[in-house]
């Protein structure tokens, strides 16, 4: 078999089988084949796609090309939850808890941010003491002694997606549907859980802008899952405008808290008890009624809120944070972004909200940069709210007062301000599941 012969054949649009996507993948991480080669086979599958039997297969090759999780020493459903990423979006810290505390074991690596995105991992450390970077026994052992671990990724799950992606990324060949699936893919299957909920995002502020595209993604991925033996759902949702109200680290696991302790921001409730809902459909918890009011009892009893402390203190974390989140370190500089003239906020344009949190230190523009847990940004007005001119709009918390004259900046322009109140929009527009694509 040669490697000239499987990029002219995708080059003229004809699906790869299985030998052929095995022989591509094993001996680019042998290190047999060269860049140039996969880069060519690269460019012939964003120009040509790849049916779904063709991107089931690349995935499997890809998780099987390291280590694949054993879970099979903790009882019961294993469920997985992963977000394409997004602004403020926090959701695994309160949708893990919650799923725990009503049974469902969660075995979770998570992932740090990058760009404009959050990372669970990023957030999770801003808890000090905090241990992400765990051993695979001692990760088992947690979960099966408390229902739930979240730590970052192992360094070997999935080393085919790393050398891949870091092709594609300097290859123009990012924005391809199937290269995409597979990537997110890999990963989660070998993670080794037994079901895998995704939350897709949509909107300014996702990596996919379209819903259209969105729901694309999302149905591919649901594709390639239930093609390898995984419970699958996926719920297209809104990321036109930050979630809740927190940007940055500590910022978000002080509103995650605040969410579990039953007086969170409506939207970033209201998403979080559907997510874990649908989790704990997974896990054969009921119907989506069912496992809705379940979520809530979790909530509302305080369990899930138990579930966050008994996981951070197992990972080494100081507890006392998350009971007082006033405990967690300051910004030394906050400063307030004030509205320039009257209006209703109609939009937020959430992506210059996420660079703007970077610029003051609560993410990294490169993979080495150090993070600042107390940076970040406190949104007062979101869409739909009534401005006066001079009203605060948002804070800006930084430990570098040299960065801010460029955040407001970002953050005053993010604000766009109109005559009348928007329509109200949706948190969530679709469902996929194996069975097809509902529109919400």
């Amino acid at each position: 078999m040669r490697m000239y012969d499987l990029i002219r054949k995708k080059r003229d649009g004809l699906a790869l089988t299985g030998p052929e996507i095995g022989f591509f993948v094993d001996g680019y991480v042998r290190g047999e084949i060269p860049d140039y080669q996969v880069s060519a086979l690269l460019m012939a599958v964003c120009l040509r796609g790849m049916d779904q039997q063709e991107t089931a297969l690349l995935t499997g090759c890809m998780a099987r090309s390291g280590e694949m999780a054993d879970l099979s020493s903790v009882p019961g459903i294993k469920v997985d939850k992963h977000s394409t990423g997004g602004v403020g979006d926090k959701t695994t810290l309160v949708c893990a808890p919650i799923a725990a505390a009503c049974g469902v074991p969660v075995a979770k690596m998570s992932g740090r941010g990058l760009g404009h995105t959050g990372g669970t991992v990023d957030k999770l450390e801003s808890i000090p003491g905090l241990r992400t970077a765990v051993g695979r026994e001692e990760f088992l052992r947690m979960v099966r002694e408390n229902g739930i671990a979240l730590i970052g990724q192992s360094g070997n799950i999935a080393p085919a997606d790393k050398k891949i992606y870091a092709l594609r990324d300097v290859t123009a060949t990012v924005e391809s549907l199937p290269l995409i699936a597979s990537s997110i893919m890999s990963k989660k299957l070998a993670a080794g859980s037994d079901a895998i909920l995704l939350d897709v995002k949509t909107g300014s502020g996702a990596f996919l802008k379209t819903l259209e595209g969105s729901v694309a993604l999302a149905q591919e991925m649901v594709g390639i899952g239930v093609r390898n033996g995984r419970r699958m759902a996926a719920l297209v949702t809104d990321m036109d405008t930050p979630l809740g109200h927190a940007v940055g680290n500590a910022l978000e696991v002080a509103e995650s808290v605040a969410v579990l302790k039953g007086h969170g921001p409506a939207d970033l409730t209201e998403l979080c008890l559907l997510l874990a809902a649908e989790m704990l459909v997974l896990a054969g918890k009921g119907s989506l009624e069912t496992c809705r009011k379940l979520a809530g009892d979790a909530v509302s009893t305080g369990r899930a809120f138990e579930k966050l402390r008994v996981m951070a203190m197992a990972q080494g974390g100081d507890v006392s944070v998350l009971d007082d989140p006033g405990r967690f370190p300051k910004a030394p500089v906050i400063q307030e972004v004030r509205a320039a003239r009257d209006g209703w906020v109609t939009r937020i344009q959430t992506e210059q909200c996420g660079i703007a949190s970077v610029v003051l230190g609560a993410g990294r523009e490169r993979k080495e940069d150090p993070i600042d847990p107390s940076a970040g940004l406190m949104l007062v007005k979101k869409v739909g709210d009534r401005v006066q001119q001079g009203e605060t709009l948002a804070w800006m918390h930084t430990a570098c007062p040299e960065k801010l004259p460029e955040a407001e900046v970002l953050l005053s322009g993010a604000y766009e301000l109109g005559e009348a109140p928007p329509p109200p929009h949706k948190l969530v527009y679709a469902r996929i599941t194996a069975d097809g694509v509902e529109l919400l």
